[in-house]
């Protein structure tokens, strides 16, 4: 049988020695810490010995940049700065400071002898005159350009030139007609295109029966020219007017046709809406993006060339016109 363990028995005494503590050594951040420098004194490396009572190799004062530039310009033979009348004016600070009065330069106590006006002094804050300035501006300075790759424009600027209507006006045109969308990027590429295939295309040839407009140049020097190209083919179908119908002014409920003379923009716009119009009516030929450009091309030959249905809506819108030409004082009744 074990014998049983006594709780309250005083417990045997054991020897406790207490640890010292450990001090962790501080070691600073890294941004505080620093690397000693070795500093040499003159026991380690003693100046050189100066010779006579000037001063050492070490202890020689810089001359300064003015003064520098000035020798480097006598040696060249460019001419440097000229000291006696650039610099700063060092004399009125000699004369507001007693102790500098002491310690200015020989340079200065020499200047200092000299007599000089009032009002003036020998050290100027301006390194040219306005009238030394002047006065080395070439007289042909217009004629020059220099700091240009290319010359000057000449005035006045033609309105062309404007980043907003540096296009042509046609092409200009024709490019917010065959937007859609709100896609300008795609209509340029597309008008880029059909002055591409008109002015690889082989020369047209003239229907006499279809007369292009006045002063248009022989035809083949259109694919040379493909904004005047599609500028002529377009002017050559535009009508000169539109119809417009005054309903009841004949009497009896019938309408009344009225011609009505258009603009310049308004007839090219009817024409090549016209032309739009027979394009899309044209068999596509291949795929890709370039079928819709080449459409519209292969057009505005066919109107060059007198072969498209174009010619005959201006002919009637014409030929209606002439016949309505009576109606022309008709006055809308208020």
């Amino acid at each position: 049988m074990p014998p049983l363990l006594l709780c309250l028995r005083p417990a045997r005494a054991l020897p406790l020695r207490s640890q010292a503590p450990i001090i962790a050594k501080y070691q600073p951040p890294l941004c505080l810490r620093w690397t000693p420098r070795r500093h040499i004194t003159a026991d380690e490396k003693p100046l050189p010995e100066k010779e006579g009572d000037g001063p050492g190799p070490n202890q020689a004062q810089l001359p300064h940049v003015s003064e520098e530039a000035a020798a480097m310009g006598a040696v060249t033979g460019e001419g440097g700065p000229d000291i006696e009348k650039e610099g700063t004016p060092v004399l009125e600070v000699l004369d507001r400071d007693a102790k500098a009065e002491e310690k200015k330069p020989e340079v200065l106590k020499d200047k200092s002898e000299s007599k000089i006006p009032n009002g003036s002094r020998s050290f100027s804050t301006m390194s040219r005159r306005r009238a030394d300035v002047a006065m080395t501006i070439p007289q042909d300075s217009a004629l020059e350009s220099q700091g240009h790759i290319f010359g000057l424009p000449d005035l006045p600027i033609p309105a062309r030139a404007h980043l907003k209507h540096r296009y042509e006006p046609v092409v200009q045109q024709v490019t917010g007609l065959i937007m859609k969308s709100g896609k300008l990027g795609v209509a340029q590429r597309n008008t880029a295109m059909i002055l591409n295939h008109l002015r690889t295309a082989s020369p047209p040839t003239v229907n006499p029966n279809k007369p292009l407009v006045p002063g248009a140049p022989p035809a083949s020097q259109l694919p040379l020219n493909p904004v005047l190209y599609m500028t002529i083919a377009i002017d050559s179908v535009a009508p000169l007017f539109r119809i417009r119908s005054q309903r009841g002014a004949a009497g009896g409920g019938v309408a009344l046709q009225i011609p009505v003379p258009l603009t310049a923009r308004q007839r090219r716009r009817q024409a090549f809406m016209w032309i739009l119009d027979a394009a899309s009516k044209r068999r596509t030929r291949g795929s890709g993006r370039g079928t819709f450009a080449q459409k519209v091309a292969e057009e505005l030959i066919a109107v060059i060339e007198g072969r498209s249905g174009v010619w005959d809506r201006r002919g009637g819108i014409h030929k209606l016109g002439v016949a309505a030409r009576s109606n022309l004082n008709f006055k809308r009744r208020r």
